[in-house]
Formats: structure tokens, sequence, C-alpha cells
């Protein structure tokens, strides 16, 4: 009985971390920003390498997950043209433009109108350094 009672606990706490669920947004990056305070590394990357950094966010029941950074939960905020999704962990967040939005809406010029150019960014904490991804909604 201890077996099954531990074997349930078990499959309850493991089940978000593998289940699959239902893909809401993948995006291919096309800029990678890597900064550290002292230095700041901007690179166009190439379809591999961009396919190495793809970002999926997955729904599974009523929870969001980042499905391609370990399955981190993430929290979903709306406002205005953007969701953004926030990892619980406090290692990062999606913004993703709102596709239905992303015509309506005019964004000014402001470094560089990167709203325009790109679908969503992506902005990973590594310690006191972080790597950002820019790109398109695939």
């Amino acid at each position: 009985m201890r077996k099954i009672i531990l074997s349930v606990i078990f499959l309850m706490v493991a089940f978000p971390l593998y289940a699959e669920g239902a893909v809401i947004f993948t995006g291919n990056p096309e800029i990678k920003i890597s900064e550290g305070g002292v230095a700041r590394l901007p690179q166009n990357l190439n379809k591999e390498k961009a396919s190495n950094f793809k970002c999926t966010i997955t729904k599974v029941d009523d929870k969001y997950y980042w499905a391609s950074r370990d399955n981190i939960e993430l929290i979903p905020f709306s406002s205005g043209a953007f969701i953004t999704y926030w990892a619980v962990n406090g290692s990062g967040y999606v913004r993703i433009v709102k596709p239905e939005m992303k015509k309506e809406i005019k964004f000014g010029a402001v470094a560089g109108d990167p709203e325009e150019k790109f679908d969503y960014v992506e902005h990973l904490l590594l310690g006191l350094k972080s790597i950002t991804y820019y790109g398109q909604m695939k």
C-alpha cells in the first residue's frame, strides 16, 4: 500500500514536468545578445544555430510551461499588445506581440522599432549575466 501511495504522489509531482501539453507558442530566434555588465556580444543566428535556441511554450490544463527551458512554469500577463510569460523561478521571461495586434498597433521609433521586425523577445538571467533572443513566431 505504501508503494502505491508513493507512486501516486510521484506521478502527481512529475506529471507537469513530462506531460505533453498543447504548444501555444514556438519562436525561432534571429538575434542573440549575451551581456555580462562589462561586455555585450550581439550575434546574428543562422537557421542551424537558431533551431538550437528555439522558444516553446506549452499549456497543460491551466498552467503554462517554458518547454524549451526545462519546463519551467510560467505565469502569463496580458497588457495592451503584449503577453508576457514570467518564469516562476525568476530565471527570465518571454514577451510576445499578440498576432492580432501586430498590424493594428503603430509602435514608436524607439530602439529601432523591434516590434515591427520581431514577434517576441526571450530574456534569460544566468547569475549576473543575461542572454536575450529576438525572433519570429513559427
